[in-house]
């Protein structure tokens, strides 16, 4: 009898479903994998939600098993953790990590799971990507000893970002947020905090995660002269505008992008995307990840949780997670 799996998949922008699907018996070299956990972008996946996705990036933002196409039907999403329940001896019953979409069970290459560390909870192991995401940035922007670091933005990705900055030797790292809210998460991350308002410029790096404009604006009047400004955002179909008529030329501002699809420039040539995130569920190991791990559902309320994040009603979250089981 073939197994069958439930999957989350959005119908049409703004309405999601939940739908039974045929799981294939697995061949050799592939895994069947049980989710435990899987992880929301809050980012990523509300766009995806609201049909977001300008036209000409359906194909470079497609995840790696997306199944259908944006703006819908299409399954998306890339943070799932499970147990391995068929599959090469040095797999099964292992812990893995996969960029898989909400789904109750599945088979993909065993090359496409990455074992977690064993002292590292199911739970925790969701932010993998996210915490892969802020490698790549800091590959990007190469921060120094002792230098001043401002992050603005104060979400999962901007959260792990201050995090790995912060054991630079000598970093000054400040995370930057319109939430007074985030001031205890970043003292739980051991970072200082500032509203925008109140955040002290000069800073050499500024790494900027918040998605608007203001923030963006933000990010550019804390630098200093020859600082570099780091955009994470991906605004979507969003409009954004900048004055560049003023600090941005000057005070000799380098303004970069970094985005996880590709491994950064500085690292391409020695690391693979398979070691990127190999490193970042090794730096999971640290449980002060944990204050990241802010709310939580059962997969069922999958499509209902979707429209309330989308709509704002969790506000304060940072890291939601699905529960596949009883946590």
């Amino acid at each position: 009898m073939q197994m069958r799996a439930r999957a989350y998949w959005l119908r049409e922008p703004g309405l999601g479903e939940i739908r039974e699907e045929a799981v294939p018996e697995p061949r050799e070299g592939e895994v069947l994998v049980r989710t435990l956990h899987s992880g929301i972008s809050r980012g990523t996946e509300l766009l995806v939600h609201r049909g977001g996705v300008p036209r000409d990036q359906w194909k470079a933002m497609r995840a790696p098993f997306q199944e259908g196409d944006f703006p819908g039907p299409v399954k998306y999403g890339y943070l799932n953790v499970g147990i391995v329940e068929r599959g090469p001896g040095e797999l099964r019953g292992r812990t893995v990590f996969c960029l898989y979409p909400h789904q109750s069970a599945y088979v993909v290459p065993a090359a496409a799971v990455h074992p977690v560390p064993d002292d590292v909870p199911a739970r925790r192991a969701v932010l993998a990507g996210t915490v892969e995401t802020a490698v790549n940035a800091l590959w990007d922007a190469a921060p120094l000893v002792g230098d001043r670091i401002a992050v603005v933005g104060g979400g999962m990705v901007g959260c792990c970002v201050a995090v790995l900055a912060s054991r630079i030797p000598g970093a000054e790292v400040t995370l930057v947020d319109i939430d007074p809210a985030r001031a205890a998460t970043a003292a739980a991350l051991r970072v200082d905090f500032a509203a925008p308002g109140l955040a002290t410029g000069e800073r050499d790096l500024v790494v900027h995660t918040s998605a608007t404009g203001s923030g963006l604006r933000t990010a550019m009047d804390l630098l200093a002269t020859d600082g570099t400004l780091l955009e994470m955002s991906w605004y979507g179909d969003a409009r954004v505008e900048i004055e560049l008529g003023g600090v941005f030329h000057s005070r000799r501002i380098d303004l970069r992008a970094s985005q996880v699809g590709t491994v950064s420039p500085a690292r391409a040539g020695r690391r693979s995307h398979a070691d990127r995130l190999r490193l970042a569920l090794e730096l999971l190991r640290d449980p002060v990840f944990d204050v990241l791990l802010t709310g939580w559902s059962a997969f069922d309320d999958l499509p209902a949780t979707m429209t309330a994040l989308a709509a704002g009603a969790m506000p304060a979250e940072l890291a939601h997670t699905i529960a596949y089981e009883e946590i």
